[in-house]
């Protein structure tokens, strides 16, 4: 039994290591912490057991309630386009399964702090367990509607969603520290949208970039669909 679950192991570990030189290959990964972070963080273990065969597949794959957990390389892409540093107070919208926020607290260290809203309680549940079971005291978790965002623990360096949203809340937009990053795919509920990335300028001043066509679950909430 234990040479079973070596291999099944050693054989993750592979995959994983697999995955990412590709992503190296195709310019999703640019950096070495996000490099670190992604090889690092076993994909595996924040998906539902019948999904766990397909962890280094690198697409999205379902994690119940109609959710998906992203594919690879979009996580590596939205943590690039981040700019994430050690240290970096981090709000995330739409925790799923716990995976990409992993691969965020990977990044900011010890001490940095991510802070991570879920709406959905069954994936709020299994979230807090994943991380807890490999160990991620930076990352707390709230249930709750994610379009409001925390502003009792606002400011932040950094916010992203892992939701499309039909424009970027003002709600988040006011969370976000100056010379801070938002980070969201914004368009309709059943079409490819883009990736929008503001960086806050001034107090009411936002530099926008769009990175390109992106497919997500719609955001759902007040201030979204």
């Amino acid at each position: 039994m234990k040479n079973r679950h070596d291999n099944f192991f050693n054989e993750r570990i592979k995959e994983r290591q697999n995955l990412i030189k590709n992503l190296l290959y195709n310019g999703h990964i640019k950096t070495k912490p996000v490099e670190h972070a992604m090889v690092t963080v076993p994909r595996e273990e924040f998906l539902p057991e019948q999904q766990k065969p397909y962890a280094y597949i690198d697409r999205p794959l379902p994690i119940g309630e109609g959710q998906t957990i992203s594919a690879p390389h979009m996580v590596a892409i939205l943590c690039e386009a981040l700019s994430l540093k050690e240290g970096m107070k981090v709000m995330e919208i739409g925790t799923g399964f716990g995976y990409n926020a992993a691969v965020v607290a990977e990044i900011i260290g010890e001490k940095g702090e991510l802070y991570s809203i879920e709406r959905l309680k069954s994936l709020y549940m299994l979230a807090n367990d994943n991380l807890k079971r490999i160990n991620y005291s930076n990352v707390h978790l709230t249930l709750g509607d994610g379009t409001l965002g925390l502003p009792d623990d606002a400011p932040f360096d950094r916010i992203y969603l892992t939701a499309a949203a039909p424009s970027i809340p003002e709600t988040l937009k006011i969370q976000l520290k100056v010379g801070g990053k938002i980070l969201a795919p914004v368009g309709t509920v059943d079409q490819y949208q883009e990736l929008i990335l503001m960086e806050k300028v001034t107090q009411d001043v936002f530099k926008t970039s769009n990175l390109g066509g992106v497919a997500f679950v719609p955001l759902i909430g007040e201030h979204g669909w």
